[in-house]
């Protein structure tokens, strides 16, 4: 069977991934849906906060995690050069360099990166951010998971950057809201009609 590449992101509900300086802080970082999404996701957990709160990453999800310069550099002003260093990581730059364990940094066309790395054997493929990687990927995403939070940005990235308008279906897996007011949502790209 073919990995699946899988955009799970926190999203406002104004469709935001981040604030206009990638502010993040804002999302819910507590609430009865934590436990359920460290439990699910404990993959997509930074491997040194995974640690610290003993939450066992089995790679059995995610074994690779896909991320624009942005996304990635979050942490480098607080020397976090490698965040989720269980996982493969591949960073797309044009023209930065990083070094981190089980870092990659590629200048590859993001969608043959995917193609190739669909026809290896492995967990499911993580992208992580931001919104000009996910809509350079976006032919190539099979499933969303969109974690809504219950706050507007007004200004921000967008969960998906600028495509040409083109509509594509995905079809509702699942969906759970929690009290927090975070919702939950799973969706998987449609079968083609043709």
């Amino acid at each position: 069977m073919m990995r699946e590449l899988v955009y799970y992101v926190a999203v406002s509900l104004d469709g935001f991934i981040a604030g206009p300086n990638g502010e993040f802080d804002s999302f819910l970082a507590e609430g009865d849906h934590m436990d359920v999404i460290n439990e699910r996701f404990a993959d997509t957990i930074p491997t040194d906060f995974a640690d610290a709160l003993h939450i066992p990453q089995s790679r059995s999800m995610f074994d690779t995690v896909l991320m624009g310069w942005n996304t990635y550099a979050v942490g480098l002003p607080f020397g976090v050069e490698s965040p989720y260093r269980h996982l493969r990581q591949i960073v797309f730059t044009r023209g930065r360099n990083a070094t981190g364990e089980s870092l990659e940094v590629s200048r590859d066309d993001p969608a043959e990166v995917v193609r190739r790395l669909k026809q290896e054997v492995g967990a499911s493929i993580w992208l992580c951010g931001g919104g000009a990687l996910a809509a350079t990927l976006a032919d190539e995403i099979d499933r969303l998971v969109l974690k809504r939070n219950p706050v507007l940005f007004g200004t921000g990235i967008p969960l998906f950057g600028e495509r040409p308008y083109r509509p594509e279906r995905f079809d509702e897996v699942a969906t759970t809201a929690f009290e927090s007011g975070v919702v939950l949502s799973e969706y998987r790209r449609a079968p083609s009609a043709g």
